[in-house]
């Protein structure tokens, strides 16, 4: 039995041969295949790291932003309690601390956003931090996907290189014109252009221009960036401009 140990004293186990051995009962007439056996895998689960309270103020070296997360959604839209495992992991925040400059080369540039905006970061971008008594995330601030000002994921402003881009619907049929179930569509990687970061810094810390522009339509790597939803349903991707592949007409 393995044990592993989480923040204030918090213990998970992981235990093998969680089901009966079936070595342990009467054999059937021989059969070719062996035993089979089962193991549960140790949870991993991402814990912040508590600063004690003798420590007021956290400054970030760097690129480094501070942000302070927003609290998970406990209940939907129609007022019912979510549990702890359904709770939509909040995936922005707002920024309360920066750090000095990013380096590029050997030019020092100032950072993209400034103290109070609202960001929306990488998934698993950072480290988790509880500060003050509140969950926080350092993170790079090339991990930062965009400014968003309202609570709509369409209105996102995309820093750096990166684009965002509004997900084409699947096809509902066939190409013999047969209705597809739901599980059977595709899920298209082609959607419209809605909004281009500034671009990359190049050696001498200016701006790359960006190779599309908004309005187009594009066709970009299927795994790449980040998804969303916007409040209507319709589907958004986040990614940076090097993982769109070619731009449609």
């Amino acid at each position: 039995m393995a044990t592993s140990q989480m923040g204030r004293g918090l213990t998970l186990k992981s235990y093998e041969g969680l089901r009966p051995s079936l070595a342990s009962k009467p054999s059937m007439a021989s059969s070719s295949a062996g035993l089979r056996r089962f193991r549960c895998t140790t949870l991993s689960v991402r814990a912040a790291t508590s600063v004690a309270p003798k420590f007021s103020t956290l400054k970030p070296l760097g690129d480094r932003v501070l942000i302070k997360l927003k609290q998970a959604e406990e209940k939907t839209q129609g007022g019912i309690l979510l549990p702890s495992t359904a709770q939509k992991k909040p995936e922005g925040g707002e920024v309360v601390a920066l750090g000095d400059a990013k380096t590029v080369g050997k030019t020092q540039v100032p950072l993209s956003v400034q103290i109070g905006a609202n960001i929306v970061h990488s998934k698993w971008s950072g480290t988790e931090i509880e500060f003050n008594g509140v969950n926080h995330l350092l993170v790079k601030e090339d991990d930062i996907v965009g400014v968003l000002d309202t609570d709509d994921i369409k209105d996102l402003k995309p820093l750096n290189d990166r684009v965002l881009i509004k997900v084409a619907e699947a096809e509902d049929k066939t190409s013999g014109g047969l209705l597809l179930a739901e599980s059977a569509k595709e899920k298209p990687s082609i959607g419209t252009i809605i909004a281009v970061g500034p671009g990359a810094y190049d050696e001498e810390g200016k701006r790359k221009p960006m190779s599309v522009t908004a309005g187009n339509t594009v066709l970009y790597s299927k795994f790449a960036g980040n998804e969303f939803k916007s409040g209507d349903g319709s589907e958004y991707v986040t990614l940076r401009v090097s993982d769109v592949l070619a731009v449609l007409s």
